[in-house]
């Protein structure tokens, strides 16, 4: 009775803690300040680096006072050209101007104005635009939504008109350039959009000479503001590839001396362009249009240091950082993606003839010096990434050759991190490297998390601002190599203890994981926590022994079903600009704008698809797995039998990384990440295991005379674990009333899957393989292979 009701009994538990990592949300925001006029101020292609107290003084002057922050300025196209910036800085979402980008640069910032009246001004393309927004591109942009939202705006200069038309094309107010005094015209509507040109070029000295004039401009802009109000100055574009971080400063009552942040990135310091169209709206106390914006209201929050030189440091720095990620990281997941290949086709080989004869004929072994070459090649594949991600910790991006800065604290972390393995005193037990790995890999990528995953944000195997995907938590690929090594972590210590232990084990490492990929203080991954409460309900269904059955399966995704139904309702309940992906989903659904939702998920899931190097890690991972190592002579299936926690791992990190990347829209990023730790893992533990196959004495005793010395080595055998490949009196039967754990060995032999070999260890001697009838019954019986109860 107790067998039947324990999936049920674990799926509570795994539910109970899942909503409860999820339901934590962040306290409600305080009230945001107010203002009677808001002043919205781009100049294009403005940086960090262009700001100093001598080319810039108004500036700098604005930044001393009021709060600053890095802008990510993405849109609907890459790059953010002038009018696609200023187009999205109206539309409060990711918007497009139509026409092409001649070779992927940015046109010439032309558009139309017609002024037939000396007051307003038209804009005859708006409408060709709002077509191609609403028709062409999955984010259902209503451009000019900003300026439908309050009663009259200002538009200064060509960017300023297209940001501030109506969707019709009408701008309520409209000068071509600053007048000498624009008190009068910014006093005259609500809210302004002031255009100050553009800083463009990679030539220091005319950027120089850009950001002065520009500078200037803003000194009569900031002299004529209308008192009670909120000036924020934006870099609000790109002018060429690659994307940058530019500058962001917002000066107003209640703006002073402080971090920018918005609920789109959850990062001190860090918004997004789409979010100042909502931060204008909500500090003049107006409603947000009907079409919610996708953008966030923008907010100050302390911890700025005092000194600015010191404050602006932090965002030009994070824009180096963010250049040099991109550059590097392609080149490491591609040579990741070699090196792993390369391995796998090296492994072959070795699983061939990894497994010992006893008599005399029989292929010769491979050399054990190539063997244990081979094993600490896996076992550097499977740490690259975490030693990657402890890279982040050096500055490696200020240096003057990035890249070969990178690769060599890669390389020096990888080394280290192998040799501690290496070094470990259980590395020569069957699981003692992959318990090793998982251990590590978990503990470094989860006490970055805890402490803010600063090692993500712009890192190589984290995300970068560029993006505009994901600013805080984990990121795609964390979370695939957070789920791997937690789950094989968990099946590992649930291996050390006795069968009736190992679901409570799964569940508590796996509640703990949950809590650390879900919270929104931790990991902020809600999509990833459903998908791996399923995965951690798997692993503790199966952990005891006993195949993953459609019965545990459907429990499984129960699990996962009720956790997705008990989150969204929280998150429904939550008021709109503190929800989260999965209650802005379900709230697009409500208003029919759901289908734009799918559609964007589908158009993301197929780039991923066919451009990330992850793809090709996942695939290889798959082919080897299926065609090699679940193969009867490959060894993972023995593997599986003698130790059930490590199946139940594996499974449950298959079912999590399936439902992370369909639900995510990332493809087959979760489960590359995840096959770069758990595939070398698994094809060193089937190496080992096949290894002691034609073992013919218990571990501890004496060998054969005709072994070599590789024979010699033994395990260290848990409290679960009988040896290397042996399985403790508790594996042998049936468990939960499944029949699964009698199988064939992989040599052919039937014998019980948790401890059946080829060679039969007996207490009195050695007894051929092959030998049939009731003598090798009785040496089976006789052997620590088979529950003695």
């Amino acid at each position: 009775m107790l067998r039947r009701v324990a999936p049920v009994v674990l799926t509570l538990v795994v539910v109970v803690v899942g909503i409860f990592a999820l339901a934590a949300g962040p306290r409600t925001p305080p009230p945001r300040p107010s203002a009677d006029f808001v002043v919205l101020v781009g100049v294009a292609g403005l940086r960090w680096d262009d700001v100093d107290p001598q080319r810039t003084p108004t500036l700098w002057q604005m930044a001393r006072e009021g709060s600053i922050g890095s802008l990510s300025v993405r849109s609907a196209r890459r790059p953010t050209c002038p009018l696609d910036g200023w187009l999205t800085l109206g539309a409060g979402s990711f918007a497009g101007w139509s026409g092409g980008q001649p070779g992927g640069e940015c046109p010439p910032t032309e558009v139309t104005v017609e002024r037939p009246d000396r007051i307003g001004a038209n804009l005859p393309e708006q409408e060709s635009v709002v077509v191609h927004n609403q028709d062409r591109l999955p984010w259902g942009t209503v451009p000019g939504a900003l300026s439908e939202s309050v009663r009259c705006s200002v538009a200064v200069g060509p960017g300023a008109a297209v940001a501030a038309a109506r969707p019709f094309g009408r701008v309520d107010r409209y000068e071509p350039t600053l007048p000498a005094d624009p008190a009068g015209l910014l006093g005259s509507c609500v809210l302004s959009i002031v255009d100050l040109g553009t800083v463009a070029g990679a030539d220091p000295a005319e950027r120089a000479t850009a950001a002065s004039e520009a500078d200037a401009q803003l000194a009569r802009v900031l002299a004529a503001r209308p008192s009670n109000s909120l000036v924020i100055v934006a870099g609000v574009a790109d002018t060429e590839r690659p994307s940058r971080l530019h500058v962001a400063v917002a000066d107003g009552p209640g703006w002073d001396n402080g971090w920018l942040t918005s609920p789109t990135t959850g990062r001190r310091g860090y918004l997004q362009l789409i979010d100042l169209a909502p931060t204008a709206l909500t500090a003049l106390g107006r409603p947000m249009p009907d079409r919610p914006f996708l953008g966030r209201p923008a907010e100050s929050v302390g911890g700025r240091p005092d000194d600015l030189a010191a404050a602006i440091t932090e965002p030009a720095d994070a824009d180096r950082e963010a250049a040099a990620q991109r550059e590097v990281a392609g080149g490491f997941f591609t040579l990741l993606a070699g090196v792993q290949v390369a391995l796998a086709v090296a492994v072959l080989p070795l699983l061939r003839r990894a497994r010992r004869h006893a008599g005399p004929y029989g292929p010769k072994p491979v050399s054990r010096r190539v063997v244990a070459t081979v094993e600490l090649l896996l076992v550097a594949a499977a740490l690259a990434m975490p030693a990657a991600l402890l890279a982040e910790a050096v500055p490696w991006w200020r240096n003057t050759y990035p890249a070969a800065t990178f690769a060599g604290l890669t390389a020096a972390l990888l080394a280290a991190a192998t040799l501690l393995v290496r070094l470990a005193p259980g590395y020569r037990s069957t699981l003692g490297p992959l318990g090793a790995v998982a251990g590590l890999t978990t503990l470094a990528v989860g006490l970055d998390v805890i402490t803010g995953a600063r090692l993500q944000l712009n890192g190589v195997v984290g995300y970068s601002a560029l993006e505009g995907g994901r600013y805080a938590g984990l990121g795609t690929v964390g979370l695939g190599v957070f789920v791997a090594a937690a789950l094989l972590t968990a099946g590992w210590l649930a291996q050390q203890v006795r069968r009736g232990w190992r679901p409570m084990v799964m569940v508590l490492i796996g509640g703990a994981a949950v809590v650390v990929v879900g919270s929104p203080y931790l990991g902020a991954d809600s999509i990833g926590a459903i998908a791996l409460t399923a995965g951690v309900s798997v692993a503790a269904a199966i952990s005891a022994g006993g195949w993953l059955t459609m019965t545990r399966l459907a429990w499984a995704g129960m699990a996962g079903l009720a956790v997705t139904v008990g989150f969204a309702v929280v998150d429904l309940g939550r008021p709109p600009g503190e929800r989260g992906s999965l209650g802005r989903f379900l709230a697009a659904l409500g208003d029919g704008t759901g289908g734009l939702t799918v559609q964007r998920s589908s158009a993301s899931s197929f780039q991923t698809l066919v451009n990330s190097p992850l793809t090709v890690l996942a695939l290889v991972g798959a082919l080897l797995l299926w065609f090699a190592l679940l193969q009867p002579w490959g060894g993972l299936m023995r593997l599986f039998g003698i130790y059930p926690a490590i199946r139940a791992a594996m499974a449950g990190t298959a079912v999590a990384v399936g439902i992370g990347g369909v639900l995510g829209a990332v493809a087959l990023d979760v489960a590359g990440a995840a096959a770069a730790v758990v595939v070398p893992m698994a094809a060193l533990s089937a190496l080992r295991v096949l290894d002691h196959a034609a073992d013919r004495t218990r571990p501890g005793t004496d060998r054969p005379q005709d072994a070599g010395p590789s024979d010699a080595r033994t395990s260290d055998p848990g409290p679960g674990d009988a040896g290397p490949d042996e399985a403790g009196p508790d594996e042998a039967g049936p468990a939960d009333g499944d029949s699964a754990d009698t199988g064939t060995d992989t040599a052919g032999t039937t014998g019980t899957a948790s401890g059946g070999r080829s060679g039969a260890a007996t207490t009195g001697g050695a007894v051929p393989s092959n030998e049939p009838g009731p003598e090798r019954g009785r040496a089976l019986r006789s052997s620590a292979e088979v529950a003695t109860g």
